[in-house]
C-alpha cells in the first residue's frame, strides 16, 4: 500500500475527489472564470491544456510524487480549482500542498481554508504526517499570505530554483508546519471557517 492513496475529503461545504478526466470540463471552466492562466506567478491551465494537465496530474500519482484533487461545491458539483499532495516523502512522513489554484468568483472565500483543512487534517491525523510543506513564488505574494494564515512557519527561500511558464527563473518560498504545530492550527483555523459562516 502507498504512504498517499486515492481518497475523497468532505467537510465544510467542499468535496475533494482525487482529480481525473471526468472533470476536465468542470476545470476549464473553473480556470476560465478569471483567466487565471494569465497569472504569471501560477501553474493554471489555459483551457486547451486542461486535458493535458489532468494526465500529467495522474501520471504523477502513478509515480508516486503527486496526490491531484478536484475540489467541488459538494451541494452542487461545481468544480471550484484543485489542490495536490505532492513532494510526497513517505521515508521521513512528508508531505507537501500545493498546485492550488481556484476560480476567480470562489477566491477570498471560505474555500482555501476549508480546503487546506480537509487535506492538513487527512496529512497529520490519517496519513501521520511529522511535516507538511509548502512552497510558492517569491512574487506571489498573495500565496504567501494564504500560507501563512494557515499556520505555517517560513523556513527560507530557495533563490534560483524553478522556471516559470514565461520562462524566468524564480525563487521559491519554503514553509512548512510541524504535527506538534497542527493542533493549534486547527483550532485557529476551525475559528475563522466559524467567523466567516456568521458573516454571511
Amino acid at each position: 500500500m502507498a504512504f498517499v492513496e486515492p481518497v475523497t475529503l468532505r467537510g465544510h461545504g467542499l468535496r475533494l475527489e482525487p482529480l481525473a478526466l471526468t472533470h476536465e470540463a468542470g476545470l476549464a471552466a473553473a480556470a476560465a472564470d478569471g483567466a487565471l492562466w494569465r497569472i504569471r506567478v501560477t501553474s493554471v491551465p489555459e483551457p486547451q491544456e486542461t486535458r493535458a494537465y489532468i494526465e500529467t496530474a495522474l501520471q504523477m500519482r502513478e509515480a508516486g510524487s503527486r496526490l491531484a484533487f478536484a475540489v467541488l461545491d459538494d451541494a452542487s458539483g461545481r468544480v471550484l480549482g484543485s489542490s495536490s499532495y505532492h513532494d510526497i516523502l513517505p521515508a521521513v512522513r512528508r508531505v507537501e500542498i500545493g498546485y492550488t489554484w481556484y476560480a476567480r468568483s470562489v477566491q477570498r472565500t471560505h474555500v482555501n481554508t476549508a480546503a487546506k483543512l480537509l487535506l492538513m487534517g487527512h496529512a497529520f491525523d490519517t496519513l501521520g504526517c511529522h511535516v507538511v510543506g509548502w512552497r510558492t513564488d517569491n512574487f506571489n505574494h498573495a500565496s504567501q499570505r494564504a500560507i501563512e494564515r494557515l499556520g505555517a512557519r517560513k523556513d527560507g527561500v530557495i533563490r534560483g530554483h524553478a522556471l516559470r511558464r514565461d520562462g524566468t527563473i524564480r525563487d521559491t518560498v519554503m514553509y512548512s508546519m510541524r504535527s506538534g504545530e497542527w493542533p493549534e492550527a486547527r483550532a485557529q483555523l476551525l475559528y475563522l471557517l466559524e467567523l466567516r459562516a456568521q458573516a454571511r
